[in-house]
């Protein structure tokens, strides 16, 4: 998993409610468990009319937009069912960060397991942010994670919270698969004192 340091880029908004994981990604393309390929369809009920053809005033449709890696959403994020296609189309999408006053629990979690940032902050706070996000490309934030800080095009800086453990994995770029490879030389250490005692097995 690539490490999330500090984050410099296009922050779009987003304010609608309720983004559900549907939303995200529609359950028509959840055909392949692997993590890529995804962000194409991401938001595809939104950003595309049904022959195809985009949908010009979505918000990551218009031209000043299409690059963001960060998004300012609106309350309860990521609600609906548990699917990790989620996460996966927004990373593959080019999302890095997504900021709200809340996220449902399942997609919260499955986003720090997939390099992306999410953060909680109260309502005036995105509210600050939602505004800086609108005032278009030239209009960059920064969030550092290490200072756990957002910095908006205007200087203005936000903090927020975040779980040590789940911050240590983002810095260090460690997913499930990582943590336990960490752990390598004592999983080895282990296998071979079993197989001495358990020769049979």
């Amino acid at each position: 998993m690539e490490k999330f340091e500090k984050l410099t880029g296009i922050a779009a908004p987003m304010p609608l409610v309720n983004i559900d994981t549907d939303m995200i990604i529609p359950k028509i393309f959840l055909k392949s468990i692997a993590r890529t390929g995804f962000g194409k369809n991401l938001f595809d009920e939104m950003r595309f009319n049904r022959d195809g053809t985009e949908i010009e005033d979505f918000v990551l449709n218009k031209p000043q937009y299409r690059s963001a890696e960060i998004l300012i959403a609106g309350d309860n994020f990521g609600c609906g069912s548990s699917r990790e296609h989620a996460p996966w189309a927004i990373a593959d999408f080019g999302i890095k960060c997504v900021v709200s006053t809340s996220f449902a629990d399942i997609f919260f979690n499955n986003c720090f397991k997939n390099g992306i940032l999410p953060i909680v902050l109260p309502q005036e706070q995105v509210d600050l942010l939602m505004k800086d996000a609108e005032k278009g490309a030239n209009a960059r934030m920064t969030v550092d994670l290490e200072a756990q800080e957002i910095t908006t095009s205007d200087g203005d800086v936000v903090t927020f919270n975040v779980d040590a453990f789940k911050k240590h994995c983002l810095l260090e770029g460690l997913d499930d698969i990582g943590l336990t490879m960490e752990k390598k030389s004592s999983i080895d250490a282990f296998e071979a004192k079993a197989s001495q005692a358990r020769p049979w097995v």
